[in-house]
C-alpha cells in the first residue's frame, strides 16, 4: 500500500491524503504549515504572503483544530520513537498572542523541544513591538513505550544548541521557504548515519525537506495542496544534486573533537564540579582564581 506514496510528491487535501497512509511507517517529519497570518498582514518592507491554491485566512479556532487534526494523523503514521519538527511562529491578533502551544499541547505528541530558530532578517517593522526575527521549531516526540525522554542525541548534533541561526532561502518562488540546512539538521540530527529511513513533510511547498531527504539517502513523501507547488518541488528533486553542497555545508557543521566521555576516560577536564576536580581540590582553586581574574 504504501509504494503508491513513496517518492512522490501528492497533491491534494493533507487530511485526506494522510488518512490513506497506514500507521508506524515516518520516522521523521520535517514541516511548516500556512501560519494563517491573514494574507492582509504585511510590514512596510514586507509583501503580502499567499499561498497558490488555499486561502491563509481561516476563523482561528478553525485554524487551530485543522493542525490539532493533521498532528494527531502525523502522530499515528510516525513510527514509536519517531520525531516531527513542525516550524511555526508567534502570532497577535488585535493585542492577543496566538501561540503554537496553545494547539501543540491539545495533540498526542510529547513536546521534546522547543527551538528558536533566528532568521536574522526582520520581518516586520512596524514599532508596537521589538522587530520579530525568531520563529520556533518544535520538537515533538512520538513515546516508545513508557519512555517519554527518547534516545539520547549524539554529541555532534547536540552540539548545535537550542538556537539556529541561517536565513531563510531567498531565490525561491515559494512565499515562505525555509533553507535546505534547516531540515537537513533535523533529520541528520535524529537519524545520525541511517540510511532507508522514511521522511514525510505534509506541507511540502517547493520541496526542501523532500530535497533534504533525497541528499541524506532517505525515501520521502511530499503533500501540498497546491499543484503549481507540485510541479515545483518534483522539478527541484530531479535537480537535487545542484543543492547537495549546502547539505554537505550543514552537516560539516556537526563535528565534536572529543565528547565528555572520552575527556572523562582520559582524565581531562569536564568541569569543575566534576569528580576528578573535587579529588584535585588545587586543580579547583586554580581554575576559580582564574574565572575570578577573567571576570
Amino acid at each position: 500500500m504504501i509504494d503508491k506514496y513513496l517518492n512522490k510528491v501528492i497533491c491534494g487535501d493533507v487530511l485526506t491524503i494522510l488518512r490513506n497512509l497506514p500507521d508506524n511507517i515516518v520516522d521523521v517529519s520535517v514541516t511548516s504549515p500556512p501560519y494563517n497570518k491573514g494574507e492582509n498582514k504585511k510590514g512596510w518592507l514586507v509583501a503580502n504572503v499567499k499561498y497558490s491554491g488555499v486561502s491563509d485566512r481561516l476563523p482561528e479556532d478553525v485554524y487551530q483544530q485543522n493542525q490539532i487534526d493533521v498532528l494527531n494523523e502525523l502522530f499515528r503514521v510516525t513510527k514509536p520513537g519517531g520525531s516531527l519538527f513542525y516550524n511555526h511562529k508567534l502570532r497577535w491578533e488585535r493585542g492577543q498572542l496566538l501561540h503554537p502551544m496553545d494547539w501543540l499541547r491539545k495533540t498526542r505528541w510529547v513536546i521534546r523541544q522547543e527551538i528558536i530558530w533566528d532568521r536574522m532578517i526582520a520581518a516586520n517593522i512596524r514599532g508596537w513591538r521589538f522587530w520579530q526575527v525568531e520563529e520556533r521549531i518544535y520538537w515533538l516526540y512520538k513515546p516508545n513505550g513508557k519512555s517519554l525522554i527518547g534516545d539520547e542525541l549524539k554529541p555532534k548534533h547536540a552540539l548545535l544548541t537550542s538556537i539556529w541561526r541561517f536565513p531563510p532561502e531567498r531565490n525561491n518562488p515559494h512565499p515562505a521557504p525555509f533553507p535546505l540546512e534547516l531540515p537537513v539538521r533535523c533529520i541528520y540530527s535524529v537519524m545520525d548515519d541511517k540510511k532507508e529511513g522514511l521522511v514525510i513533510d505534509p506541507y511540502c511547498g517547493s520541496g526542501t525537506t523532500l530535497v533534504a531527504a533525497k541528499i541524506l539517502g532517505h525515501n520521502y513523501i511530499g503533500i501540498d495542496i497546491s499543484e503549481e507547488y507540485c510541479r515545483l518541488a518534483e522539478e527541484r528533486i530531479k535537480n537535487y544534486e545542484d543543492e547537495i553542497r549546502f547539505a554537505e555545508e550543514e552537516i560539516a557543521k556537526h563535528v565534536v573533537s572529543k565528547t565528555f566521555k572520552q575527556r572523562k576516560e582520559a582524565g581531562e577536564f569536564t568541569g569543575k564540579y566534576s569528580k576528578l576536580n573535587r579529588d584535585k581540590p588545587e586543580k579547583l582553586h586554580l581554575f576559580r582564581t582564574s574565572e575570578i581574574k577573567q571576570g
